[in-house]
């Protein structure tokens, strides 16, 4: 089972008449759901931008909103789905009250206001709801997580020696890039693979260029559980040192769903049903976003790795980029800046092999302790911009 099999039962459920209705004029225009069975998204479109407020957070049953700026018009309500059973919207003075039944207590996960663009012509605030308790334990014992569970076969996890042939990377005193991200990425193979858990690959094994998408396409083609690219850093300043690891940032998710959407055929290549480009849209958004999540998760266990065996870390270690190694949907993603090659205390622990191997052997330690944790949560916003389109 795939990263998509969450999204996939969200689409049927979001294409099925029951899990969308439209209202009388005004503009509140309608609410759509999505469920897994422990976890609902709530798409309300809007006619114009609102801002929304919490009234009751859905602890005890039923969670009711306040979205000032739009007009609920006659009213609607219906059935729900997944953990909402019915919905009603209503005037309240100036402002729409949303009221929602759940079929269980749940929590809010993060709720987020989308405007108009991918081809809708309309807001959307969007809420992100998680079941709570002894019956949300219960679900998730017997219905699939928004993560994929352990496959049968080892975790493939594909290595990205940065740069390499034409393209150098950044120069320090003795010895270039593209030549200690190889040697690192050879090492972390080898502690890897001898652990007797993973099937490992590497983008390049030689002083090969490789480009930038084309690392990107290796992993997602191969269906790797896990994308890790390894730089040096470069600064102007000799004194600047220590270790960074990137993840994707928001700017970049809607990057990425940019360039996944580009031609007639993307759906095919994400393997989403293909049927509603609407619906396709939504999944991509929500298989970006759980992957960023994961990706983030897995920066946090590897920094925590990196600072127990005592490697030099940046004041502000984890960071985020649009960069393109990491724009790929469904693979969890990371860039690990080893150290800066302008330093000579980090150039010098980047050449020497006994140093670069215990750097090697705490990457591939996160890399077990993140296989080991169970699926990253979704982070929590609220009232937070995003790019996508639910």
């Amino acid at each position: 089972m795939t990263l998509l099999a969450f999204v996939v039962v969200c689409a049927v459920v979001l294409a099925a008449s029951r899990g969308f209705a439209w209202g009388a004029a005004g503009d509140v225009l309608g609410l759509r759901f999505g469920a897994d069975g422990d976890r609902t998204r709530v798409v309300i479109d809007l006619d114009r931008t609102a801002s929304g407020r919490v009234i009751e957070d859905g602890s005890t049953g039923r969670l009711i909103l306040a979205l000032s700026g739009v007009a609920a018009g006659q009213g609607v309500q219906g059935d729900g789905s997944g953990l909402v059973r019915a919905y009603r919207v209503a005037a309240s003075g100036g402002a729409s009250r949303i009221e929602l039944d759940l079929s269980r207590g749940s929590a809010i996960e993060r709720r987020f206001l989308l405007p108009p663009g991918d081809g809708v012509g309309h807001y959307r605030y969007v809420v992100d709801l998680k079941a709570t308790g002894a019956a949300a334990s219960a679900a998730a014992r017997s219905i699939p997580r928004p993560a994929p569970p352990r496959r049968a076969e080892k975790p493939l996890v594909v290595i990205d020696a940065g740069h390499g042939g034409r393209d150098p990377g950044a120069s320090g005193a003795q010895i270039q890039e593209k030549a200690v991200t190889l040697a690192a990425a050879r090492q972390l193979k080898a502690e890897l693979e001898r652990t007797g858990r993973y099937r490992v690959r590497l983008t390049r094994d030689d002083d090969a260029y490789v480009d930038l998408y084309r690392r990107v396409s290796i992993a997602r083609q191969a269906d790797a559980d896990l994308f890790i690219s390894l730089h040096a850093d470069a600064g102007a300043d000799p004194a600047l040192r220590g270790a960074s690891v990137y993840t994707l940032s928001e700017q970049g998710a809607g990057r990425a769903v940019r360039e996944f959407t580009r031609g007639d055929n993307w759906h095919r290549d994400l393997h989403l049903p293909g049927r509603d480009p609407s619906v396709d849209r939504i999944l991509l958004d929500m298989t970006q976003r759980a992957t960023q999540n994961r990706s983030a998760q897995f920066a946090r266990v590897l920094l925590t790795h990196l600072e127990a065996a005592e490697h030099p870390l940046l004041r502000r270690s984890h960071r985020d980029a649009g960069l393109a190694v990491l724009l790929a949907p469904d693979v969890p993603a990371v860039l690990l800046e080893m150290g800066f090659i302008t330093n000579p205390e980090d150039e010098r622990a980047l050449t020497d092999e006994r140093a670069r191997r215990r750097l090697m052997r705490a990457v591939a330690q996160g890399i077990d302790r993140y296989f080991q944790q169970p699926a990253a949560p979704v982070l929590q916003a609220s009232n937070a911009s995003a790019s996508g389109s639910p």
